[in-house]
């Protein structure tokens, strides 16, 4: 086949076009589609493809053999069905038959209208073997003409036009329909059998179907002039062989990769819905976190608030306590009292206010700070839980019908079970809910506390800082307290007195209000880390995600933009 110069540089074009296109359906992970671009690569360069398709016994290896008129049956013909395999017919100058598989061979002739057309005879649409049609399908993106053979008197079989719909809605071939045996129909039957596959294919999408009548019997019998043959040929002779066939393959080639594309297009916005969908995902159960996260911070703040006014309560009652006490007539009585009584002297006292503002601090505030934890456990326990949940509610998984991304899908299906899984182990363990570097004291809790629900001790592990925080701050709060009034001499000092215990209680509220936040905000912020731990590998998967998305998308809207040059450049030429 002789190419001009310029029919030479668009196929070139065409060739490395195609190539691009196979390299990104097989990194979008979709292989059929990569193996249906790989067969249009091999066939690129071989002649202008007829498909021959159609029921078994249909007539289709009559009607190729009439056509090749080679002198003999190139094609098998016997009552029973003969085409067992795919024949791919091409030119050659030597005859031979290459056997590419149990499926598939190949046959070489030294026929002149081989060298601008090839011919692939295929089994019935109706086979059982299934491996015939998955070829057939493969060969069908590659043809230049699909020509459906039906039996005259029936052009109504289900199986040849369900593969119509394929071959039609799915790549949008050339087809013309060919009425084969129609010697064996009277004339006004045939011409009713015309009319209604006309009709027929009208309806399913075809604008003007071209239909030929043909009796194989007739052409090889020498009937030129009733095999209807001539006809088949002039359509083959305007259409290929009188010098279009070149460019009409390269325009063929560039439709069925435009088909091509827009499954990758597809493909990319099932991606990329499917990613949408991911990232919501995770971004819900961040918020949700976020959340739950203020929830139990709220529950930190009015504990804190309720343990504050609590100080602020019992620190003013032994403060009225302490300034009446140092009034002139009662420090006066207590120096009477003193000097025979020494229990009864102004250090005693002093003594006695010192523990008790001791005795009152830790009692009730432990009361209120056990109390209190309850509330907080419960919450951190709910911000576990719901994120629970909402992994195990979560339906983000590729459905198992979607084959086009194989590979990300099976991925993400594992990174979600494995995110369900680990998870549920997270909440099963105790040590997820404690944390040394914030309660040191607690390092040593009993096992046997921490048996069940993870998330059940953290109500233990709380109370515990009822202890540390509370003695740790009213301790040294005391022990000034306790220095102050240890100071006092025999002379009046009430202001003095007044004032340093207020300053030394406003240090120790201070001390007290700080060591809550840190502790009890702090443990917050760690579970809520903790949990969002569980997420790194879904956060990984979704940031490479988003890249490959970025990197297809732009590979796609290169080759479009190619694809339709090349198209305007072939249409000029």
């Amino acid at each position: 086949m002789i190419l001009n110069q310029r029919t030479q540089a668009l196929r070139a074009q065409v060739e490395d076009l195609v190539k691009d296109l196979q390299n990104l359906s097989q990194e979008i992970g979709h292989k059929d589609l990569a193996a249906t671009v790989g067969e249009l690569r091999n066939r690129m360069n071989e002649p202008y493809m007829f498909v021959i398709v159609g029921e078994v016994k249909a007539g289709k290896s009559s009607f190729v053999n009439a056509l090749l008129d080679a002198g003999r049956d190139i094609c098998a013909v016997a009552p029973q069905p003969m085409t067992d395999t795919i024949q791919q017919i091409l030119y050659a100058d030597k005859e031979e038959i290459i056997v590419v598989n149990p499926y598939l061979k190949k046959i070489m002739l030294p026929v002149d209208i081989l060298r601008d057309i090839a011919i692939v005879d295929t089994p019935g649409t109706n086979s059982i073997v299934e491996k015939h049609q998955e070829i057939t399908e493969r060969f069908i993106p590659a043809s230049d003409l699909v020509i459906f053979v039906f039996e005259a008197k029936n052009p109504y079989r289900q199986s040849a036009w369900d593969f119509f719909d394929f071959i039609h809605r799915d790549w949008h071939k050339k087809i013309i329909f060919v009425l084969q045996q129609k010697d064996l129909l009277p004339p006004e039957d045939l011409s009713v059998n015309e009319r209604g596959l006309f009709d027929y294919a009208f309806k399913k999408g075809l604008a003007e179907p071209a239909i030929f009548a043909t009796s194989a019997k007739a052409e090889l019998d020498g009937q030129y002039d009733q095999s209807g043959f001539s006809q088949v040929r002039d359509y083959i002779r305007t259409h290929v062989t009188g010098g279009r066939g070149a460019t009409l393959k390269l325009k063929n080639n560039l439709d069925t990769s435009r088909n091509i594309l827009q499954r990758v297009r597809t493909d990319l916005d099932t991606r990329a819905e499917q990613f949408k969908a991911d990232t919501t995902f995770r971004d819900d159960i961040y918020q949700t976190l976020d959340n739950q996260e203020k929830k139990s911070n709220h529950h930190v703040r009015l504990l804190i608030e309720n343990l504050l006014n609590g100080y602020d309560r019992i620190t003013k009652n032994i403060g009225d306590e302490l300034t009446d006490g140092l009034s002139f007539p009662s420090m006066l009585l207590r120096s009477v009292k003193g000097i025979f009584r020494k229990q009864s002297s102004i250090k005693d006292w002093l003594d006695e206010l010192t523990k008790k503002l001791e005795l009152s601090l830790n009692g009730e505030l432990k009361i209120k700070l056990n109390e209190g934890v309850v509330d907080l456990a419960d919450s951190v326990q709910q911000m576990a839980k719901m994120i629970d949940l909402k992994i195990r509610a979560g339906s983000t998984v590729v459905k198992s019908d979607s084959y086009i991304f194989e590979d990300i899908a099976g991925k993400r299906a594992t990174v979600l079970k494995e995110l369900q899984e680990a998870f549920a182990q997270f909440m099963a363990r105790s040590e997820n809910f404690s944390d040394a570097r914030l309660f040191p004291e607690n390092a040593s809790v009993s096992p046997n506390i921490a048996a069940g629900s993870g998330a059940a001790i953290v109500g233990v592990i709380l109370a515990t800082v009822t202890k540390i925080t509370v003695l740790d701050v009213t301790g040294g709060m005391l022990t000034g307290i306790g220095l102050l009034f240890a100071g006092i001499t025999a002379g009046l000092q009430r202001r003095k007195i007044v004032n340093g215990y207020e300053e030394e209680i406003a240090r120790g509220r201070a001390r007290m209000a700080e060591a809550l936040d840190t502790k009890l905000h702090g443990y917050v912020g760690t579970i809520k880390g903790r949990i969002k731990e569980n997420f790194s590998e879904l956060d990984a998967l979704l940031e490479n995600e988003e890249t490959q998305i970025e990197r297809f998308d732009e590979a796609y809207g290169k080759l479009s933009v190619r694809l339709e040059e090349i198209d305007n450049g072939l249409e000029i030429s």
